[in-house]
């Protein structure tokens, strides 16, 4: 069976058939004696293939409750195991999820002995403790009994380095130059300005465009086809907004611009004849 699900997750891709064929391997190991050297291995290989299964499929908010449900203390989770469900938390996002657990895990004087337990220690430190901004537990982790037996002198030293830093950042205000009421001011007025240069653009493409097709080289269809992209610009502005009463008014005015530009000769010639 776990022959089986390998091949499903590595070859097929079918990550909840691999998960489901972890899941019932698990359940056959219950019925194994549990004095079998052989147990907690294949439990433990089941565990790493179902987690990894999870997490293609999504589902890792149940991948530390699904573990918890193999082992029946925290504390037995083998450590290959617990550095992956560190791991994985903190690559999506939720380290605290493992904190209780680690901690547990890692004040257990049995699981000192095992190996992996100072890469536990120190996932523990630098993807749980560290990014959820507890930097007084950390430095009482670092410098503890933990610390001690684990870490070597200068890599002690490192760590606190580290949450020190951590802690300067924890009170240096936040620096976002776009969140002050005159950048937000100057955003709105270059975004407003942007907008009106399109619309300025636009109309002027219009207008040359209506003066090719007074002289019979431009289709009418195109001008139809430029009208129609100028009412999709128009139904998106609401024009009881009062952000959009300057893009109103410099619209009028280039619209006059080109009507007097468009027909003024023309009344000239009338009036001239008229007079005449």
């Amino acid at each position: 069976m776990l022959d089986t699900a390998a091949e499903q997750m590595m070859v097929h891709k079918d990550f909840q058939a691999a998960f489901d064929t972890c899941d019932r391997g698990l359940e056959s190991l219950d019925n194994v004696e549990q004095e079998d050297s052989r147990c907690a291995e294949f439990r433990a290989r089941f565990c790493i293939l179902g987690i990894q299964a999870l997490a293609e499929l999504n589902q890792w908010h149940s991948v530390l409750s699904w573990v918890l449900k193999q082992y029946e203390h925290q504390e037995e989770i083998p450590a290959k195991i617990m550095q992956m469900c560190i791991l994985l938390y903190s690559k999506v996002g939720e380290p605290a999820v493992m904190q209780e657990a680690a901690r547990v895990w890692l004040h257990c004087l049995s699981n000192s002995r095992v190996s992996g337990f100072g890469t536990v220690a120190e996932l523990y430190l630098l993807h749980v403790l560290i990014p959820l901004g507890h930097t007084q537990e950390a430095r009482q982790f670092i410098v503890g009994d933990v610390g001690k037996c684990t870490f070597t002198e200068d890599q002690r030293q490192t760590a606190l380095d580290v949450v020190e830093e951590k802690e300067k950042q924890s009170l240096e205000p936040p620096v976002n130059p776009g969140c002050g009421p005159d950048s937000i001011a100057a955003q709105s007025v270059s975004t407003q300005g942007a907008v009106v240069h399109k619309l300025k653009a636009i109309i002027r493409f219009v207008y040359r465009k209506f003066l090719m097709c007074s002289s019979g080289t431009f289709p009418l269809q195109k001008v139809f086809l430029v009208v129609l992209l100028l009412y999709m610009v128009f139904v998106q502005m609401d024009p009881a907004l009062p952000s959009s009463f300057m893009w109103i008014s410099k619209l009028l005015q280039l619209l006059k611009q080109m009507w007097r530009t468009m027909f003024a000769p023309y009344h000239q010639t009338l009036t001239q004849v008229k007079e005449l």
